[in-house]
């Protein structure tokens, strides 16, 4: 399994990749499968040329990308200390084999190696018990609770706020 950064020459398969997860696993993303269908490729290369401080990266078995997840950072000045470690999914088949662990160490490995960046912050669906357990195992720890934070299908999701002290002064 190799982890590394997504460049624009992967849009193509992590649109595939995520665009499955939307549709498998909507409870785990703001944005739906039907909002995203409709993007351009070019939207996705747009997202996977970011700055050198935040970005996504993928999980690839040979060729084939199995698993993404995304590290962003605050654009006002006050909150730029925090990033957000968001869009993460590993496909189905491969879940419970290491993978989102990988993929999660790539993203804090990026944060810590930002000076600017003392903690990161990330949401989990109060429901998906697995995903609260991996972040706490890696040192987030829980701080809120947005209740009703997402509709899908007519039904009401609490979302569990954490985050992650990087130690940094």
């Amino acid at each position: 399994m190799e982890i590394r950064r997504l460049t624009p020459a992967d849009a193509a398969a992590y649109q595939t990749l995520r665009l499955k997860g939307l549709r498998e696993e909507p409870t785990a993303f703001a944005s739906s499968y039907e909002e995203e269908q409709a993007y351009p490729l070019s939207k996705y290369e747009g997202w996977l040329a970011a700055p050198p401080d935040r970005g996504a990266f993928g999980a690839f078995d040979g060729d084939e990308l199995v698993g993404i997840v995304t590290i962003g950072r605050e654009s006002h000045r006050h909150l730029a200390h925090k990033a957000l470690i968001m869009g993460m999914y590993v496909r189905g088949d491969r879940q419970g084999r290491g993978i989102g662990r990988a993929l999660l160490q790539a993203t804090l490995d990026l944060a810590r190696s930002v000076a600017e960046i003392r903690q990161v912050n990330i949401i989990a669906n109060a429901g998906n018990g697995p995903a609260q357990k991996l972040y706490e195992s890696l040192g987030f720890r829980a701080y809120g609770r947005e209740p009703r934070s997402m509709r899908i299908h007519g039904e009401w999701h609490d979302e569990v706020l954490m985050s992650l002290d990087l130690g940094k002064e």
